[in-house]
C-alpha cells in the first residue's frame, strides 16, 4: 500500500507539473500561406517581410490616392515638439512627413531592420537637409527605442510582418511616456476589396486581441476614413 501511494504521489506531481507548463507562444506549422512565414501568434500567420527591393513600392506615386497618408498624419494629432517613432519606417515615406509637423524641437526616430533601408533614409535627411529625422537600427525583438521617451509610435503595414510581435509590443509599451500612444495601421482585413494579400491584413478585433497581453495599454479608439486601411490607436495609463 505505501508503494502504492508513492507511486500516486509521484503521478499526481508529474500531471501538475505538465498541467503548469506554459503552453508555448508561438506555434509552427508546416502548411501555411505561401506569403506568411509558417510561424502564428494567437491564431495570425506572421507575414514575410517586404525587402529593401520594395523600396520603389513604397514611394510609387499611387500612393497617395490608395492611402491617403494626409488624412492619416492628421489623425495621429501630431503637434510641436513631440517625439515621434515610425516604426518599420522604411524609405521614411511617413517619417519625412512628421518632421515638420513635429517641428526642430521635435524628433522623428525612423526605426528599421534593414541597413539599406536606413540608409536611403540618412542620404534623404542629408540631402533635404532634415536634421529632427534619426534613423534607428532594431533587432528582431527590440526596436532599440529609449524608456519612456516617446509620445507616439506609429507602425504602417508593419506589425504583421514582426517575427516576434510580442517581445516588440512589449519593448513598444515601454518606450512610451505615460499617456502615449501606439497607432497600428493596417489592412483592413474585413474588407474583400482592399486589393492586399491576406496575410499582409489584419482585422481590427486581431490587433485589440494581441494588446490584451499588456495591461498598461487601452484601446482608445479606432479611426476610419482611410481607402484600404484601418488606425487602431492605444494609449498607455499615466498610472
Amino acid at each position: 500500500m505505501r508503494l502504492l501511494a508513492v507511486l500516486m504521489s509521484v503521478v499526481a506531481l508529474s500531471l501538475s507539473a505538465a498541467a503548469e507548463e506554459p503552453k508555448p507562444r508561438y506555434e509552427t506549422r508546416k502548411a501555411h500561406d505561401p506569403d506568411g512565414i509558417g510561424k502564428f501568434y494567437k491564431g495570425r500567420e506572421i507575414a514575410q517581410v517586404m525587402g529593401f527591393q520594395g523600396a520603389g513600392w513604397l514611394e510609387r506615386s499611387e500612393r497617395e490616392k490608395e492611402e491617403e497618408p494626409a488624412k492619416l498624419l492628421k489623425a495621429l494629432d501630431l503637434q510641436p515638439g513631440m517625439t515621434v517613432a515610425d516604426v518599420g519606417a522604411g524609405t521614411g515615406f511617413h517619417a519625412f512627413r512628421m518632421a515638420p509637423l513635429v517641428g526642430p524641437k521635435g524628433k522623428v526616430l525612423a526605426v528599421d531592420i534593414q541597413p539599406e533601408m536606413l540608409a536611403l533614409i540618412e542620404a534623404r535627411a542629408a540631402k533635404e537637409k532634415v536634421e529632427n529625422v534619426v534613423a534607428v537600427k532594431s533587432l528582431e525583438a527590440d526596436p532599440k527605442l529609449p524608456a519612456g521617451e516617446v509620445d507616439l509610435i506609429l507602425m504602417v503595414d508593419v506589425y504583421h510582418e514582426l517575427a516576434f510581435p510580442h517581445e516588440m509590443a512589449e519593448k513598444l509599451v515601454a518606450a512610451l511616456k505615460p499617456g502615449g500612444r501606439i497607432a497600428f495601421v493596417e489592412f483592413r482585413l474585413e474588407d474583400p476589396a482592399v486589393p492586399i494579400k491576406l496575410v499582409h491584413k489584419m482585422s481590427e478585433r486581431q490587433v485589440i486581441l494581441e494588446m490584451t497581453e499588456f495591461p498598461a495599454l487601452e484601446h482608445t479608439k479606432t479611426i476610419p476614413g482611410l481607402p484600404w486601411q484601418h488606425i487602431v490607436v492605444f494609449t498607455k495609463s499615466k498610472k
